[in-house]
């Protein structure tokens, strides 16, 4: 009899376990450029991981990094409450179809309930069908508009 898969979530602590997260996304995304090329220094990356808003999760199977999610508690005004918006969520190829999305998400729930926030929330692309096809089966779909304003009025779009 085998041992059945086991994931393991835990929060990233160190600036060197958030570096291996931004490799995966890389790697994932196929955008070494944005996530490898020009990371940040260690006392950026433990800044980050040491104040409130930020939250990454690894999802390790047998010692594998096999997914990531970097999510952030965004406090609100309205009311006192806050939302958690997963930014980047990926898995490695060889692991998908094995709940690891799934098990990441519900630890980021965890953490969004020890932080009493309100809600969980994400965007994804029309075209990702596997992505939209997880969210639909975890939450309600809203249908919004999303816009990148330049800083400087210049069109970045290409």
């Amino acid at each position: 009899m085998t041992n059945p898969m086991r994931i393991e979530v835990s929060r990233v602590a160190s600036p060197d376990r958030l570096r291996d997260l931004l490799n995966l996304f890389g790697e994932v995304f196929d955008e070494r450029d944005t996530y490898c090329r020009q990371q940040p220094d260690d006392a950026y990356l433990q800044s980050l991981l040491s104040g409130d808003a930020f939250v990454a999760l690894g999802a390790w199977i047998e010692g594998d990094l096999a997914g990531a999610l970097a999510a952030y508690e965004l406090k609100k005004f309205e009311q006192a409450r806050s939302e958690i918006y997963i930014y980047d969520l990926a898995v490695r190829e060889a692991f998908r179809r094995r709940g690891v999305a799934t098990a990441l998400i519900d630890g980021i729930r965890k953490v969004a309930r020890e932080r009493d926030a309100w809600v969980v929330f994400v965007q994804a692309d029309y075209v990702d069908e596997p992505a939209v096809a997880l969210y639909s089966k975890l939450g309600q779909r809203e249908d919004v508009l999303h816009f990148d304003i330049a800083l400087d009025g210049e069109d970045r779009s290409g």
